[in-house]
């Protein structure tokens, strides 16, 4: 099972809390936050980032089904 990491740089406001709470996993470019893969194996690390993103930017979704896992709403 993998996860995939998507960032809506039109959303992003560059507040960097994702890159914060999942070091590795994001990085700001520009003032927008990218993830640095965009297919990760599950850690809590990546949804917390999601969880905690101001505007909700940072979608986590499962690789295979697309069924999105964080945030929740």
């Amino acid at each position: 099972m993998s996860w995939r990491v998507e960032v809506d740089g039109a959303t992003c406001i560059g507040s960097g809390m994702c890159s914060a709470i999942a070091e590795g996993y994001f990085e700001l470019v520009d003032g927008v936050s990218q993830p640095v893969r965009t297919e990760v194996d599950p850690t809590d690390d990546v949804v917390d980032a999601a969880e905690s993103c101001p505007v909700e930017a940072v979608i986590v979704r499962d690789a295979d089904s697309g069924r999105k896992l964080a945030p929740e709403y």
